[in-house]
């Protein structure tokens, strides 16, 4: 599985698993391994969970990230597919060494011209996940 497979995976996981409590979450993970039409290898498997539960456990932060550069929106008003991949941009921009962070947000945009809200994700993406870039290079 290639990274862009991983983080197409991982979107799909975050995505779902926002519908279900906390302690369906495993379980649910499980279940979305029935519905792929293709067989990860266990440590792929294993790779997408610990990203998930990564990006969970840094979900405030994220969050708040998000919240603060998305001038006059408000996290309920973003779409739920929106708010995943720029989740997997920022965790992978601010927590993951191996993901350049021009790579990080060049792979949110083709994310978002797959599965976002609309015809305006990409550029919306794009344009939170720059400014979070410049601000965290300021300071």
């Amino acid at each position: 599985m290639t990274r862009r497979d991983i983080r197409q995976n991982l979107f799909c996981v975050l995505f779902e698993t926002g519908f279900y409590k906390e302690e369906e979450l495993e379980e649910q993970y499980g279940y979305y391994w029935q519905l792929v039409d293709f067989s990860p290898t266990d440590e792929e498997k294993e790779e997408i969970w610990n990203k998930f539960k990564a990006i969970s456990e840094k979900l405030a932060d994220i969050d708040a990230l998000i919240e603060q550069n998305s001038k006059g929106w408000k996290l309920n008003r973003i779409g739920n597919a929106d708010i995943n991949i720029m989740r997997i941009a920022i965790y992978e921009m601010f927590y993951d060494d191996d993901i350049p962070v021009k790579v990080a947000i060049n792979e949110a945009v083709e994310l978002a011209k797959i599965y976002g809200t609309d015809d305006n994700s990409a550029g919306f993406i794009n344009g939170i996940l720059a400014g979070i870039y410049k601000q965290n290079e300021k300071g």
